[in-house]
């Protein structure tokens, strides 16, 4: 069973500024991400962004949390993964 995958206003705005062969890989690692769900593991983040997740994509994070009810993932924001944490 898959997940609806829906994204936040700045979550757009990050993927607007990401580089079009960049952010279709991010695009498609979500998407898997999605589809897999419940077989995937979510790497849980800590301190400030504690409650939210993370997934790795070449050099870049993308933030999300779950809503388990609605089975939704929510994608909170996108970005270098040197500069994502301290948002």
């Amino acid at each position: 069973m898959s997940n609806r995958v829906e994204f936040e206003p700045d979550a757009i705005e990050d993927l607007d500024q990401i580089g079009l062969a960049i952010r279709d890989r991010i695009l498609r690692k979500i998407n898997r991400l999605a589809l897999n769900f419940e077989h995937s593991a979510p790497r849980r983040l800590r301190s400030n962004l504690s409650g939210f997740y993370k997934l790795r994509v070449v050099g870049y994070c993308v933030i999300y949390e779950i809503e388990s009810e609605t089975q939704v993932l929510v994608i909170v924001r996108v970005g270098h993964r040197r500069d994502i944490h301290d948002q």
